[in-house]
C-alpha cells in the first residue's frame, strides 16, 4: 500500500486496484478511515474530529492529484506522493 503524503501525524495510503468508490485509507494513531476522493464522506472507519478536519482541508487541495493516483492504482502503476498539508 504507497503512502501518498504525511502530515501532522497523519499518514495517507492507497491501496492498488481497491474497490469502487474512489477513495484513500487516512491513519492517525490508532485511528484509520477510508475517504471518497469526491466528496470526502467516509465509507468507513473513523478519525478524530481535528485529524478528519485536517483530512478534509488535503484532500480539497488534492483531489485531481487523487483521481490522477486512483487511476494509476488500477492499472496498477506506481502513484505519485502528493504534498503534505502545510
Amino acid at each position: 500500500m504507497p503512502r501518498l503524503s504525511e502530515f501532522y501525524g497523519i499518514a495517507i495510503y492507497m491501496y492498488f486496484v481497491d474497490h469502487n468508490p474512489p477513495h484513500f485509507h487516512a491513519i492517525y494513531a490508532e485511528y484509520e478511515a477510508l475517504v471518497r476522493i469526491d466528496d470526502g464522506s467516509l465509507l468507513g472507519g473513523h478519525l478524530p474530529r481535528t485529524a478528519a478536519q485536517l483530512v478534509e482541508q488535503w484532500r480539497r487541495l488534492h483531489e485531481p492529484e487523487l483521481v490522477a493516483n486512483w487511476r494509476l492504482a488500477q492499472e496498477p502503476a506506481a502513484l505519485t506522493a502528493i504534498e503534505p498539508l502545510r
